[in-house]
């Protein structure tokens, strides 16, 4: 019985997640900010992958909207690791987050087979997350189209999901 409630589980969540990746946007620009906000995090300029002074202290992600990089940080805040990725077309409000769901493959919203897929939010009804093409392509998106997927490489994804579990936290800097 469990078994089958936890692929019930995965099977919604997964279509809740493509619905909401490809869903047009017809309402006005909502708050969308989180409970905890980020004020814009100096950068360190003799070393710019450095982690956002600050985007929190103990084990979390950190993820630049302005840099497209993101950070795995461990609990003493030294960064394990550290990446530029693509991002959608809908980027979440800076602030403090928890991954709320993971999936490991789904059809991308442009049709490409993504894995290792990371949700941490909700942002005008489009999943916001990390993922991978399985082919290994990182194009930019089609912005007329509603994408949350925030793409990496499938190295970089495989790292972000072994670190990144289930109400991990998020933080995301402007």
């Amino acid at each position: 019985m469990a078994g089958l409630t936890a692929a019930a589980l995965a099977a919604v969540g997964f279509l809740a997640f493509q619905a909401s990746a490809s869903a047009p946007d017809h309402s006005e620009k909502a708050d969308t900010s989180p409970s905890a906000s980020a004020s814009r995090s100096p950068k360190d300029k003799k070393n710019p992958a450095a982690v956002p002074a600050q985007s929190g202290t103990g084990e979390r992600v950190v993820y630049s909207l302005e840099d497209d990089r993101v950070w795995l940080v461990e609990a003493s805040g030294k960064a394990k690791q550290t990446f530029e990725v693509t991002p959608g077309t809908v980027d979440p409000a800076p602030g403090t987050y928890a991954v709320t769901s993971r999936t490991a493959r789904v059809p991308g919203t442009d049709g490409v087979p993504v894995e290792n897929v990371v949700i941490f939010t909700l942002t005008d009804g489009v999943a916001i997350g990390f993922s991978a093409a399985v082919d290994g392509s990182t194009p930019k998106p089609d912005p007329s189209k509603k994408t949350g997927g925030i793409r990496q490489s499938r190295e970089q994804a495989k790292a972000m999901w072994e670190f990144a579990l289930r109400d991990k936290k998020v933080v995301v800097v402007p």
